[in-house]
């Protein structure tokens, strides 16, 4: 269970080109357009608004400063690994590399949750804003019986089906097509983005940014004595505007990011791995920062915060302000295209640590099998249905923690793997380093384990039932036909 995989085999391994290898297309600035693909979708449009009128006020824009700096310390974490092993596994090949095999496999089942999933709740909402588009060109939208579950109201979520088969061929036919596509839809989104900030701007009302951090009640009877600590929690005035609102809005806000570790599992898909991977996590996560920043701005300064409670388009809102209410449904075309990049990323990197968990012997030989295009197509085909099916069927209520936990759980163990391996191999080459280890690792750690916390007990439950299945089917099959296992008890692997 706890045989590890050695490093200097698996950069072997990553060096390997040719027939019954992933093909290397994605320069620099490709991987920095996945991270962003994945990164940007629609929370931007919606957590923004969520932040502001609940918690933070203007001063969301602190906020997702905050939980940009609390997710690069996970990123750093990353972009050490993904140039030091520069394998398509992502968390699951570091922690093969750091904790052994069963650490490895615990982590590649997470990894559904994070992917698998991810995309299935995003194409199960991707639906919703087409409707809102057929409804603004055609003034009718689609029969309700098509657009949710059964479970919701309705038979099947059609058009989520619909994107995940498409997004899922895409994928098939190439990594560079599914780039290049990718590519088309970051630009578009950006654009309108960019539009959005550059004309909302001049309409800004300084009125909406003042007071900037709105008055917490709570905070000023702490600051007078006249309530203790203990009250200010119990009687609900932590996380209500002011500076605990700000840390609350950070909270809500962080997952707006998650999506850039997705770029580690193109790591074999790299041209130059060692200088394009930290380039492509570090490079999306400070662009979509700015992004947020600028965006959050504008928003809150082109009407007042208190105007986004409950609402579910705060930028249709705030752009009344403007007279540009044209623009409303560009932002649906720029939601979708930011939907639809997020699907493709999330489809890819799923199929991508599949791939290299069933070279590993864990999984069977079908998930590593390529096509003439050099790309696990069974892998995607298998997934396609899988995804399809909880697109269409299951509430994205329930979805949604589920891949927010995963996600945070795989971040956690990244950052202790780089502890690790610094620890048990510090001559290795490391074309990045983390800086301040163990200090940035250990603040990757606290900072996921703060906003797993946070989430429902409901979603520890399914984490824990989706963990207990994933040993069962370890002990099964994958210990069994480890090829690790069976290298290293044959004598024919050595381990570092």
């Amino acid at each position: 269970m706890w045989y590890k995989k050695s490093i200097s085999k698996l950069v072997a391994e990553a060096q390997q080109s040719g027939e019954g290898t992933l093909k290397r297309t994605l320069t620099s600035t490709g991987l920095i357009a996945l991270g962003v693909g994945a990164i940007i979708g629609a929370g931007l449009f919606s957590l923004t608004g969520i932040a502001a009128a609940d918690h933070a006020g203007p001063a969301v824009t602190i906020a997702f400063v905050i939980a940009a700096i609390g997710c690069a310390f996970a990123g750093l974490c990353y972009a050490e690994f993904a140039s030091m092993i520069p394998v398509a596994g992502s968390a699951y090949t570091y922690s093969y590399a750091t904790m052994g095999e069963f650490m490895a496999w615990i982590i590649g089942w997470d990894l559904v949750l994070e992917y698998a999933l991810a995309a299935a709740t995003v194409s199960a909402s991707w639906s919703q804003y087409v409707n809102q588009l057929v409804v603004n060109i055609f003034g009718q939208g689609l029969p309700e019986a098509i657009l949710h579950g059964p479970w919701e109201g309705g038979i099947v979520n059609l058009p989520a089906i619909i994107i995940v088969v498409l997004i899922s061929l895409l994928l098939m036919r190439g990594t560079q097509e599914s780039a290049l596509v990718n590519n088309i839809l970051v630009i578009l989104k950006i654009a309108v983005v960019l539009i959005f900030i550059i004309l909302g701007w001049s309409f800004i009302n300084p009125a909406n940014h003042d007071p900037f951090i709105p008055i917490n009640q709570g905070e000023e009877l702490l600051k007078a004595g006249k309530i203790g600590m203990f009250d200010f929690f119990s009687e609900g005035y932590f996380g209500h505007y002011g500076i605990s609102g700000i840390l609350r809005a950070a909270g809500v806000v962080f997952f707006a990011f998650i999506g850039f570790d997705a770029v580690s599992t193109a790591a074999q898909e790299a041209i130059n791995p060692k200088k394009g991977m930290p380039i492509g996590i570090i490079g999306s996560l400070i662009i979509c920062t700015i992004f947020y920043v600028a965006f959050s701005y504008v928003l809150t300064g082109l009407a007042n915060y208190k105007d986004f409670q409950g609402d579910a388009s705060p930028v249709a809102t705030a752009f009344a302000a403007t007279g540009y209410t044209f623009l409303n449904t560009a932002m649906t075309v720029t939601i979708i295209a930011g939907y639809t990049s997020v699907i493709l990323v999330m489809l890819l990197g799923q199929s991508r640590v599949f791939y290299t968990m069933s070279k590993d012997g864990l999984l069977p030989k079908m998930f590593s099998d390529l096509s003439k295009r050099q790309t696990p197509w069974k892998t995607n085909l298998i997934f396609m249905v899988f995804v399809s099916i909880f697109a269409g069927f299951v509430p994205v209520s329930d979805l949604g923690h589920m891949v927010s936990i995963g996600t945070l759980f795989a971040f956690s163990l990244v950052c202790i793997g780089v502890i690790v391996l610094r620890y048990k191999n510090p001559t290795a080459e490391r074309p990045f380093k983390t800086p301040l280890v163990p200090l940035i690792p250990v603040l990757g750690v606290l900072v996921c384990v703060a906003m797993m916390a946070s989430l429902p007990i409901e979603s520890w439950e399914r984490l824990g039932l989706w963990m207990l299945l994933g040993v069962v089917i370890y002990f099964v099959y994958g210990k069994k036909r480890s090829v690790l296992r069976g290298e290293i008890e044959s004598g024919r692997y050595e381990q570092d």
